[in-house]
């Protein structure tokens, strides 16, 4: 069974997708060494990134999410292919805030709420698709949902949740999408909105070991969903040392000469996984040639 499921309802009128993303957020803080409340603010972005994956059409298609709110945590991106594996990065990994008014993890206090969400489709085009609107509340559920309304027209509730051991640990984490179709009656939304008021939060579902699957009847209880389909998602990066000498060739012949005059290595890593590479004179000059 995988750990992302996607339904519809008899009708046709609603689709949700649910996915347990707490693998991937565990690989997350392992990686970027994030402190509690960036493990939660950071791990909702990906998961929401990897439910929007999984919309997309094209094989080769990425969606990026990227927020940045004035808080502490400063800039967050999240990136998924179309089959909702996601890498994410965060400029300050170690925020340490006091407890919201409510006892749990300040999510919005470090992310803030003075900035954009912006959302950007690559879908093969000659451009990017790109979506923004404000932050409301920088919780990032609410933002996503947001988005939808004002971007995309979509009828959308999103739900997130990571939950942190006091070890700094990923205890949990997961996330839903429930979207309207155009032709969705009266007594559908009914429905739905009694089944969301008795959800309970995102993160102690799984935490309390429901499947995706389990989700998604949850939310679609009394409208008779039917399973379209259940995959696998991972935390994955797809850096190479063939795309980082493309970035290198892009900044340009006089940067490159610059770097082989002053270093005798060249070191770069890569911000998603902390992979290093390391170019030589040799390579830096084979580089220089190609421009």
């Amino acid at each position: 069974m995988g750990n992302m499921v996607r339904a519809i309802s008899a009708d046709g009128s609603v689709m949700a997708c649910a996915v347990n993303s707490t693998q991937m957020v565990a690989q997350m803080e392992q990686i970027h060494k994030t402190s509690a409340v960036v493990t939660a603010a950071l791990g909702r972005l990906q998961t929401a990134a990897s439910m929007m994956g999984v919309q997309l059409k094209g094989y080769d298609d990425s969606i990026t999410l990227r927020i940045h709110g004035g808080g502490p945590a400063g800039s967050m991106i999240a990136v998924s292919d179309s089959q909702g594996n996601v890498k994410s990065y965060v400029e300050n990994p170690v925020v340490e805030i006091p407890l919201n008014s409510y006892g749990k993890l300040d999510v919005s206090g470090a992310v803030g709420k003075d900035g954009l969400l912006s959302v950007i489709k690559d879908m093969g085009l000659k451009e990017p698709y790109v979506g923004q609107v404000p932050i409301i509340s920088g919780e990032i559920a609410e933002d996503i949902t947001q988005y939808y309304a004002v971007s995309e027209q979509t009828p959308t509730i999103c739900g997130l949740g990571v939950l942190v051991n006091p070890d700094l640990t990923v205890k949990s984490a997961g996330g839903y999408l429930v979207q309207l179709l155009p032709f969705a009656d009266e007594k559908c939304i009914d429905v739905l909105e009694a089944n969301l008021k008795k959800m309970p939060a995102v993160s102690s579902m799984y935490a309390d070991g429901m499947t995706p699957a389990e989700v998604v009847k949850k939310l679609l209880d009394g409208l008779e969903p039917d399973i379209l389909d259940e995959f696998e998602t991972a935390y994955r990066c797809d850096c190479s040392k063939e795309r980082v000498e493309r970035a290198l060739i892009s900044i340009g012949r006089e940067e490159l000469l610059k770097m082989k005059q002053e270093q005798e290595e060249v070191e770069v890593s890569c911000h998603f996984c902390n992979r290093k590479y390391h170019f030589s004179k040799d390579d830096i000059q084979k580089l220089i040639d190609e421009k």
